[in-house]
């Protein structure tokens, strides 16, 4: 039954259930880790990461992307786009039921949360200070990292060496704690179309006791942003052969 359209969906699936819900755990009132803080989230998104691509090998989808940044990268990094469409249907479907299982597990905590704003931060991204250049290159910048370290982390170079060997997971995660903590306060580091959109579009449609709006107007930074650094990447990694 595993395939990599369950692998993506369901890795997906993890990721945002765990991330968002590292996020609510510390935004929410009444929860056991309110204001814990940002070393909390990043830490928290770091191993959904990794969890969520434990769960997508396990599944049946060997590139684990969770992501249509990467899976972007890499198609222009071999030239094969025909992955493309499929995984970003697998990670929005994985990604729209992760944050659903999310609301649900917290629900009570929604009517105890009087800002709107913190309630619409626990499904998508929202930046520090709005300045849509800035956040455009933040998130570019960002996504570049993240998919030419992952690039690197199985490239020929460090994979066929044994270094990546059994710890792929465990190394993309430590690369996006990184990419939180040094890359992460301007926008939140969407870095992931569909861990924005996805979400976004779950905040919009869910009966979330006292939400406001979703914030479309700021949506498409997350999306435009992670797919061109995510495609920045892939040119850099097929330029230097790795």
């Amino acid at each position: 039954m595993n395939s990599p359209f369950l692998g993506e969906f369901l890795g997906t699936l993890i990721l945002i259930l765990l991330g968002d819900g590292v996020v609510a755990a510390v935004l929410l009132k009444k929860s056991k880790a309110e204001n814990s803080g940002w070393i909390v989230i990043t830490a928290g998104w770091a191993f959904a990461v990794m969890c969520g691509v434990i769960t997508a090998i396990a599944c049946g989808s060997s590139g684990a992307h969770l992501n249509p940044a990467v899976t972007m990268g890499f198609a222009i990094r071999t030239g094969n786009f025909s992955n493309f469409l499929p995984f970003f249907v697998a990670q929005m479907l994985g990604a729209f039921a992760g944050a659903v299982i999310m609301w649900f597990h917290y629900f009570p905590h929604w009517r105890e949360t009087p800002d709107p704003t913190l309630k619409l931060a626990c499904f998508c991204s929202i930046p520090a200070i709005r300045n849509f250049a800035s956040n455009l290159i933040s998130e570019i910048i960002a996504t570049f990292v993240l998919v030419f370290v992952v690039g690197a982390i199985f490239s020929k170079a460090v994979a066929g060496n044994g270094i990546a060997s059994g710890l792929g997971p465990y190394l993309v995660g430590s690369l996006v704690w990184g990419i939180g903590l040094s890359l992460g306060g301007p926008t939140g580091y969407a870095i992931n179309p569909a861990r924005d959109l996805a979400p976004r579009l779950a905040h919009a449609v869910l009966p979330i006791a006292g939400k406001g709006g979703s914030d479309w107007s700021y949506a498409g930074i997350a999306i435009v942003g992670p797919l061109i650094g995510g495609a920045l990447a892939g040119l850099a990694m097929r330029v230097i052969h790795f």
